[in-house]
């Protein structure tokens, strides 16, 4: 392993306290800062070429062993006040989606004759994730070239609306939909207690040392529960496997949820925070702007308009079925860019009971990802030919 992988666990750190002494790195925000960092030594020469295969371990390892312990601190009884907004917005997602890779695919046809691929795999990377757009390209033989330029102008656009949405998405959609308020809190207790969570002071509670016994209990617990979804995930293929041990890690955790030491456990949330930061670093330092001096127009075409184009057409039918903007974003992001992405985007937002609704769909959206994917593909082949 290259000696520079040392530096992830520190620069977490590094920008919480940036946040806690600096206004204006209060207002970019740690996993933005996060990001940018990782970003800014990944196009810097820092990291060998030799570590993306351990680059890519440490972030997959990063957010299996995170899920559990921000899971812990969930009271699931409350998010079922959620769940149907949840999956009407989800279904929303796919629609747009579909529609918008169709679209592209028809507009790029005079410049790439199998432009029916790339809409195909839109399709499905955009309502699943990396596991679907894999199976995907089998099933359409879609060929590596095409395949690596597609995910090349994924991984970049999407880290742009990752961005959006953590900065001005609220905002801006907010315009038209509804702000959220779908769980009020029981008393100001409550309230209160929340807004600790979620302040940048609240991390000092992992200097402490009596806080460790029992957040050393709970990280047991969670490693116990990633080993468990990936030895299960063993026995399906592998473009399954990945959804599957998310489906198992994020079941257990939701039941480790209902027992009340485990989900009392202080400062749990803000320990499986900064597992997400360091998987944001790692995420960071893996885009490569290079790739953006010789430019595919067609992928990059089909690539921005169903993320952008799809977000917007969601956001319209999420107005008309009067889903809050929260919501919206959170389905969003786990539709475009899968599961391990929304506590990063629930963070961001204050607003953690969002972070259920973003996993549970995103799951759906591995389920149903395939699907739609090789759907799309056939009908426009069929269509433009």
């Amino acid at each position: 392993m290259p000696w520079q992988m040392i530096i992830y666990p520190m620069l977490p750190a590094a920008a919480i306290i940036a946040c806690h002494k600096m206004a204006a790195a209060r207002k970019v925000g740690i996993v933005l800062l996060c990001y940018a960092v990782g970003i800014a030594l990944g196009n810097a020469g820092f990291f060998p070429e030799t570590a993306s295969d351990h680059q890519e371990l440490l972030a997959n390892g990063a957010v299996a062993f995170a899920l559990p312990l921000l899971l812990f601190t969930l009271d699931v009884r409350r998010w079922f006040a959620l769940a149907g907004k949840a999956l009407l917005s989800m279904t929303a997602a796919c629609l747009a989606t579909v529609v918008m890779a169709m679209l592209g695919s028809i507009l790029v046809r005079p410049l790439m004759a199998d432009s029916w691929q790339l809409g195909g795999m839109a399709a499905g990377v955009y309502t699943g994730g990396t596991p679907n757009v894999a199976a995907i390209r089998t099933a359409l033989g879609v060929s590596k070239d095409t395949f690596v330029i597609f995910h090349t102008y994924d991984t970049v656009v999407s880290v742009l609306y990752i961005i959006f949405c953590m900065t001005v998405a609220r905002r801006f959609f907010g315009l038209w939909l509804a702000p959220f308020a779908a769980i009020a809190p029981d008393d100001m207790a409550t309230e209160q207690e929340e807004a600790e969570t979620e302040s940048v002071l609240a991390f000092q509670g992992l200097l402490r040392p009596g806080s460790w016994p029992r957040l050393l209990l709970l990280s047991l617990l969670s490693g116990a529960i990633v080993l468990i979804g990936v030895y299960i995930s063993s026995f399906f293929s592998e473009n399954a496997a990945a959804a599957v041990a998310i489906v198992v890690i994020t079941t257990l955790g939701i039941g480790a949820s209902f027992f009340t030491p485990v989900r009392k456990t202080k400062f749990a949330f803000q320990w499986g925070m900064y597992i997400i930061y360091l998987f944001c670093c790692v995420v960071g330092s893996m885009v490569d702007a290079s790739i953006l001096t010789h430019i595919h127009y067609p992928a990059l075409f089909v690539v921005t308009l169903v993320i952008f184009g799809g977000a917007g057409l969601h956001a319209i039918l999420c107005r008309l079925l009067h889903i809050d903007t929260d919501t919206f974003i959170i389905t969003s992001i786990s539709a475009i860019c899968s599961p391990p992405f929304v506590p990063p985007i629930a963070e961001a937002l204050h607003n953690k009971h969002i972070l259920l609704s973003g996993i549970t769909t995103g799951i759906i959206g591995y389920a149903v990802g395939n699907y739609l994917g090789i759907f799309v593909a056939y009908l426009m082949r069929t269509l433009l030919s």
